[in-house]
């Protein structure tokens, strides 16, 4: 059996990456550069389609975010200045303002009031970003578990996802369907001690991804931060 890694992708923070990001070697500086953006693309990704509200408008801003980021344009990021997570909805806002106003200056009869972005507030703007940020983490901590289950053999993705997949089916049910899904004889019990510790699983995952993108390892700020997202019921197991 495979030994799973200690903490994933959360080994260091987002931080301690992205100093390395700009200011490594060239090579070890590309692939964090890129760990980076393959980490947490999927989110600026998601915000740019519900501030545009254009999937090509969304797709171009997003390749711009990623030319400029791969090539170390954001080098001035610090961890004093708060959460990766707000440096990032910093950079992409940014982005976003300067669209509006290219697109102001080509089409000057836009109504000046045009809005910039889709959000109509500086608190839906945070909104579209913290649900973004949201999404994000929880598809990675389901990717990580998955990669978990291939490492260890422990069946947890697969009984989890099964459950959010079918959650009318009452134990029994439950178990009988997925025995067949996964071919081996299954009970009621032993279907609800695999969710429960698949659950705890899931928010052992879910908490390193979340503290990876934290400046410091303060428990109580990692419980603020799940707070804030509105991630506290995954890891309440």
């Amino acid at each position: 059996m495979a030994e799973e890694p200690a903490r994933l992708e959360a080994i260091s923070t987002r931080w301690t990456l992205l100093d390395r990001a700009h200011h490594g070697d060239d090579e070890a500086a590309a692939a964090a550069r890129a760990r980076l953006l393959d980490s947490y693309g999927g989110a600026v990704r998601r915000y740019l389609l519900g501030a545009l509200r254009d999937p090509d408008a969304a797709d171009d801003l997003f390749q711009e975010f990623a030319y400029r980021f791969l090539h170390g344009d954001f080098r001035t990021a610090q961890p004093e200045r708060g959460r990766f997570r707000d440096f990032l909805k910093g950079v992409i806002s940014h982005l976003t303002a300067d669209y509006y106003k290219r697109k102001q200056r080509k089409h000057p009869n836009l109504p000046q009031d045009f809005p910039e972005p889709a959000a109509d507030s500086v608190g839906g703007l945070d909104r579209e970003f913290q649900e973004s940020w949201r999404d994000e983490l929880l598809a990675r901590t389901w990717k990580s578990l998955a990669e978990a289950e291939k490492l260890t053999g422990q069946p947890f993705h697969t009984v989890l996802r099964f459950r959010a997949d079918h959650p009318e089916l009452r134990s029994a049910e439950l178990a009988r369907q997925l025995a067949e899904t996964m071919q081996r004889p299954l009970t009621a019990a032993g279907v609800r001690q695999m969710l429960h510790r698949g659950r705890a699983k899931f928010a052992d995952l879910l908490k390193q991804h979340v503290l990876a993108s934290l400046s410091s390892d303060d428990p109580d700020e990692l419980n603020d931060e799940l707070r804030d997202l509105g991630l506290l019921v995954y890891v309440q197991t």
